[in-house]
């Protein structure tokens, strides 16, 4: 069976969580490496099993090195499902999971605020105005149905809350989903199903896939036009899945009645973007609250696959080629300071814990 004897990590965790995740490999040599210093970080993995990182997986692990597992510590792997990875042949996995249960509550804070009507309650409010036209006819989540494409671990968390809420469901994935037998339909790619049925019945219309090839611009002219009209799409999966000049054009057309939108296609938003102003659609800065000690759960995958790697065991969370985006697909963002090639002195010069949180510590002796 493979052993671990050393890990060399990137992560920016505090004091107590970089001391927890050192207890996860007790007997490896663990070395930690800023995530910026790549020449440094190349010379430590040439004798690494392990690598921990806080971004993708960089060029300079693709070398001469003895890596048998490399962890990214978040949820999408799309910046890393390159062909020279998966020619190099070191098994990729991620954080997937982590923060499900509030990306849950995300989904459902979107469709409560298209039930109540927030913004129009709000400037009512904000008048000392009494009522609002037409609330009469507002109608909750009960009884209502929601059509949810991506059964991976967000899709399966707001299930269980949406079947509570009263909802009726639907559900889309590439493979057969057990279980769950309250679904009304479980629709299946791979059996030859099509997204149609649950675009066609749905009140609102759930995305919690991952962006590939496969599904990027998934939800375009075509598609929204066979969703009911008035519909209301979620999107906190990522922005390349909504083709943003069809989805505008179905909002100021009426044919959507609105959107809750936490991704896209270019991020940050443009500030001329008509999703701003749009009165049916609701935003927030690809920003969930955080469930209590996300990096404990991030932890608690990484010391599982620890076990898996060690015990011979298929790894959680692994990176597969179909997890591909061609170029231009996938979205900007922080990943695009890990991926810069700036220097210390450029470094020094940025607020890191302003993007990245407080870490409270400069020298690893103080929790190794």
């Amino acid at each position: 069976m493979p052993k671990i004897n050393k890990v060399v990590a990137t992560v920016w965790y505090d004091k107590p969580h970089m001391a927890a995740l050192r207890r996860v490999f007790p007997e490896a040599d663990f070395c930690y490496v800023d995530f910026y210093d790549k020449a440094r970080l190349a010379q430590e993995v040439r004798d690494a099993d392990v690598a921990i990182l806080l971004g993708d997986v960089d060029p300079c692990l693709l070398g001469e090195n003895t890596l048998q597992w490399i962890h990214c510590d978040h949820a999408g792997l799309n910046g890393s499902a390159r062909p020279e990875v998966f020619a190099r042949g070191i098994p990729v996995t991620g954080a997937a999971g982590r923060s499900a249960p509030v990306l849950a509550e995300h989904c459902i804070y979107f469709m409560l605020q298209a039930c109540y009507h927030t913004k129009e309650l709000l400037a009512a409010q904000s008048a000392h105005q009494w009522g609002v036209a037409g609330s009469d006819t507002w109608r909750g989540l009960y009884g209502r149905t929601a059509g949810i494409v991506g059964m991976g671990n967000n899709g399966r968390m707001l299930a269980e809350r949406l079947h509570a809420l009263g909802m009726r469901l639907i559900t889309f994935d590439k493979f057969p989903l057990s279980g769950f037998d309250y679904v009304s339909q479980k629709l299946t790619a791979s059996e030859g199903d099509t997204l149609e049925p649950l675009l066609r019945e749905s009140d609102f219309v759930i995305l919690c896939l991952a962006l590939t090839d496969e599904t990027f611009h998934l939800i375009n002219a075509e598609t929204i036009a066979q969703m009911k009209d008035g519909a209301f799409l979620v999107n906190l999966a990522r922005g390349g899945v909504v083709c943003t000049e069809d989805l505008i054009a179905a909002l100021q057309s009426g044919k959507l009645s609105g959107a809750g939108l936490d991704v896209f296609e270019t991020q940050p938003l443009e500030p001329d973007s008509p999703l701003w102003d749009l009165p049916g659609v609701y935003l927030t800065p690809h920003c969930t609250p955080q469930v209590p000690d996300r990096t404990g759960r991030s932890i608690e995958i990484i010391r599982e696959n620890a076990r898996r790697f060690e015990a011979g065991e298929p790894l959680l969370n692994l990176l597969r080629p179909s997890d591909m985006v061609s170029d231009g697909k996938a979205e900007g963002g922080w990943a695009r300071l890990m991926n810069s090639n700036l220097t210390k002195e450029q470094i020094e010069r940025i607020d890191l814990e302003k993007y990245l949180g407080k870490r409270g510590w400069k020298d690893p002796a103080e929790w190794m």
